[in-house]
């Protein structure tokens, strides 16, 4: 079975973002695999292991997103891919173009990727990407079955399970509690700096830039306003009532 695995590279989600002339700055940054796309990753490797065939791990961005691909190398998958050509970078709907692409050219029977990636939340990169290549799409899975070409996938409704029947092929979005990702070994780290890793470019992929235009711009990006400190009321409980009714009138103006 060729199972790809589509992921991302975000910062640390301890980081402190810093914005710098509208724009996230990105230096000295910790950065690490889309948490939720380490569920694909460790999901791709027990399912190959259980049935055979190959991982391949494929990514979008410059060089640094690399690492990224070298820690999924290490936690098992077979190989990678890294489209690094800066034409090709965009939105959404830019991203499952090219990733379309990628897994035309590479071949597959099942993708995997994160339900949704921690810096954006956007939660398209998987029905975008399905949609593109005209194959069923199943998001927020907490557990993947596989027999023969059926496949049964139970995923999170927010606090109950959806049990979703479908077929190979098929595109399946991880959700916390699918499994729990494995750390990379030291045996493993080593084997990761053999394994192939292609580079592909809007060339290599039979594509343009015009092809894949973003359809949305950011025009601007700031923090949320510091909160102001809360307000305590003292006194008699009618007197409190009285007062807050007197503030959400007249100060907050939400009634």
């Amino acid at each position: 079975m060729n199972i790809l695995v589509v992921l991302k590279q975000t910062f640390d989600t301890e980081e402190k973002i810093v914005i710098q002339d509208g724009k996230i700055s990105e230096d000295g940054v910790e950065r690490i695999i889309n948490p939720y796309d380490e569920y694909a990753v460790e999901e791709a490797i027990k399912l190959r292991d259980e049935l055979g065939g190959e991982v391949t791990v494929v990514t979008i961005g410059p060089d640094h997103a690399e690492s990224a691909l070298r820690t999924a190398l290490a936690m098992g998958a077979d190989k990678a891919v890294l489209v690094d050509d800066e034409s090709l970078f965009g939105d959404e709907y830019t991203t499952a173009k090219v990733l379309a692409a990628v897994a035309k050219k590479v071949g597959f029977d099942l993708i995997l990727g994160g339900q949704m990636a921690v810096d954006s939340g956007a939660g398209q990169g998987g029905p975008r990407l399905a949609e593109e290549l005209g194959i069923n799409h199943v998001s927020t899975a907490v557990k993947v079955e596989i027999n023969g070409t059926a496949v049964r996938v139970e995923r999170d409704i927010e606090g109950d399970l959806e049990v979703v029947e479908t077929s190979l092929p098929v595109l399946i979005t991880a959700q916390q509690g699918l499994n729990e990702p494995r750390y990379p070994s030291l045996p493993g780290i080593m084997k990761a700096k053999k394994k192939p890793l292609d580079r592909y470019s809007a060339d290599d992929l039979g594509i343009t830039a015009s092809d894949v235009q973003a359809k949305t711009e950011i025009v601007d990006q700031y923090l949320p306003p510091k909160k102001q400190a809360g307000r305590i009321l003292t006194g008699d409980l009618r007197d409190q009532a009285s007062e807050l009714v007197q503030l959400l009138r007249n100060e907050a103006k939400v009634i």
